[in-house]
Formats: structure tokens, C-alpha cells, sequence
């Protein structure tokens, strides 16, 4: 009996050193998280100075866009809607954490976005098994990308970096995800649009050194279904490697958000030799938008 005593105790300490330890891996995390925040925050503050932007969306900038582009605009935006400065997205969804298998676990994340200087911060929660979370971070900062994981906030996983591929990866999210913060696309907001057909137009965008262009899909509605990268940096599953594939974002579900039109559910796959391979599903949970005074 007193070693059976002893042994639960012993367990039950064991309990609570990991509980511990876990709620300090939780708060180093926030406030690493809470760091890069406040660089996102001061590059966007900066960049709103020296960039003045109009407060407001004027349908005549629309004048000879490309057909679906207007039809997408006139759509989700109505004149004189607040241009928008920021926007906070709470996210529940699956991802899948291999990319040769199918490993898919559950998510939630919160992501802060800023328009002036581009930029985000993606900051999710990933179960990976039953008391065993990983962190991650996915950001675009400056210029600079960063993909970060780290389970129970303690052990790297990952820690990619720089202002090479990744930061282009990381800019690229940041245009796909346009259509979360619709006002991003316009061309007073720096977007060059090209028409490509009736349903379809590239769109570019440029950050310092990085220009993008990407393809905008729509509707017969005139609401953005896709958006398409012709490639991309994507995991090969070996250390280290890295490969250049087509890249795939889908939106669906549009639903009225603060008198504009916004897509709650986002999909998000890599076009490989076999097929199309999503490995990001999330529903919109919360949407918050600032708009410039």
C-alpha cells in the first residue's frame, strides 16, 4: 500500500511538472509571437507615411479593368467603401503536417494582416496527438518570411527563414488572401491587373525586391474562386529540399462582412505530377477589419 502511495504521488507530480511545463512552452510562445507582432505593426505604420493612400474606394478607378475584375469589384465593394488598413482572422480547420502522406490534424489560428507595408502573421495551434500541441508561426514581415514550428512551444521542428524563396512564398500567401481583405486588390492599393479571358486576369503586385503575378479565377457570379501560383517553394519530404511547384488557393462561401463580400471558407493545395493535393482546409470563425481614418 505505501508503495502504491508513493507511486501515485510520484505520477501525480509528474502531472503537474508537465502541466507546468506546457503552460511555459504556451507563454514563451505568445510572447515570441507577440514580438513579431509588434514588427508587423511598426513596418505597416511606417510604410502608411511615406505611401498615402486613398481612404476611401472610388468606382471610377475601376475604368478599363479588365471585365470579371470590375464584375468582381462592383461585387464585393460599393463606392466609397473604407479602404482597408488591417483585418484579425480567427480560423478553425485541418492541415496536412506531411508532405508525402496524409497526415491531417486539426487546427484553430488567429492571423493579423496589415496592407501598408504587405505583410501578415499567421499564429496557429496544431493537435497533433491529445495533449501534445505544435505551434506555428507562417509570416510575411518587412520583406522578411519566416515558417516556425515548435511543439508544446519548447522543440523546433522547423525554423525556415530569409528574405530568398521563403520570403516570396510567404509575400505570395499574403496576395492569394487577397479576397479576405478585398480593398488589397484594387490598383489604387498598387495592383496591376492584366484580363486573361472572360472568367479569368493576372494580377501583380510588388514588395521592395519581390514582384509577384498571380492568376484570379471567377465566377459566373464574379466572385473569385481561385487563385493560382505558377510556382512555388514546397516541402519534398527530404531535409532541407525544397521543390517549385503550381500552387492553388480555392474560396467559397461568400457572406456579407461589413458591406463587402467575403469568402468564409479557403483551401489551399499544391499541383503535383499526380494531381491536385490540398493540404489546408479552414473556415473563417471571426473577421475583423480596421479601415484607413
Amino acid at each position: 500500500m505505501t508503495v502504491m502511495l508513493w507511486v501515485g504521488i510520484a505520477l501525480a507530480a509528474l502531472v503537474v511538472l508537465a502541466a507546468g511545463w506546457r503552460a511555459l512552452g504556451a507563454a514563451r510562445w505568445t510572447e515570441l509571437v507577440r514580438t513579431h507582432t509588434t514588427q508587423l505593426e511598426s513596418g505597416s505604420a511606417g510604410a502608411r507615411e511615406r505611401l498615402p493612400s486613398p481612404a476611401r474606394f472610388d468606382a471610377r478607378e475601376l475604368e478599363g479593368l479588365p471585365p470579371p475584375v470590375q464584375r468582381y469589384f462592383r461585387q464585393v465593394l460599393t463606392d466609397g467603401q473604407p479602404i482597408i488598413a488591417a483585418a484579425s482572422i480567427e480560423m478553425t480547420g485541418t492541415i496536412n503536417m506531411s508532405a508525402t502522406a496524409e497526415q491531417w490534424k486539426p487546427f484553430t489560428s488567429r492571423q493579423r494582416v496589415v496592407t501598408h507595408r504587405p505583410g501578415f502573421l499567421w499564429d496557429a495551434r496544431v493537435v497533433m496527438f491529445p495533449g501534445l500541441p505544435a505551434h506555428v508561426e507562417d509570416s510575411y514581415i518587412a520583406g522578411h518570411g519566416r515558417l516556425m514550428v515548435k511543439v508544446l512551444g519548447w522543440f523546433t521542428v522547423a525554423d525556415l527563414q530569409g528574405e530568398g524563396e521563403i520570403a516570396r512564398g510567404e509575400f505570395m500567401r499574403y496576395f492569394a488572401e487577397s479576397p479576405w481583405y478585398p480593398t488589397a486588390l484594387l490598383p489604387s492599393q498598387g495592383v496591376r491587373w492584366v484580363g486573361v479571358d472572360d472568367a479569368s486576369a493576372r494580377a501583380s503586385l510588388i514588395d521592395g525586391p519581390i514582384a509577384l503575378t498571380l492568376l484570379f479565377r471567377f465566377n459566373d457570379a464574379g466572385l473569385i474562386t481561385s487563385v493560382r501560383a505558377e510556382a512555388r517553394g514546397a516541402g519534398a519530404g527530404n531535409e532541407g529540399a525544397m521543390v517549385m511547384l503550381p500552387w492553388d488557393c480555392a474560396f467559397s462561401d461568400y457572406q456579407p462582412q461589413g458591406g463587402m463580400l467575403i469568402p468564409m471558407t479557403g483551401e489551399a493545395a499544391w499541383m503535383r505530377p499526380e494531381g491536385r493535393k490540398a493540404y489546408f482546409v479552414g473556415r473563417v470563425k471571426a473577421l475583423r477589419h480596421e479601415f484607413l481614418p
